[in-house]
């Protein structure tokens, strides 16, 4: 796990990974709800937008995704 990133509105976390992907988390429960792939090299910082419902990504591969959640 290279980063972290909590929600503000939902209680996920979201880490980033050497692996190409981003995972989030239940909090409450610790099991990984759902893995998001596409990247082409480690995932370098995760950040929720302030409701909670889009996540942006920034990867080694010098790329930024930005993810729907809903």
């Amino acid at each position: 796990m290279i980063s972290v990133g909590f929600s503000s509105d939902v209680p996920t976390l979201a880490s980033g990974s050497g692996d190409r992907t981003v995972r989030l988390w239940d909090v409450e429960t610790g099991a990984c709800a759902r893995t998001l792939e596409g990247h082409g090299n480690g995932v370098r910082s995760v950040s929720f937008s302030p409701d909670g419902r889009t996540l942006a990504s920034g990867s080694a591969d010098r790329t930024a995704r930005v993810w729907l959640l809903v």
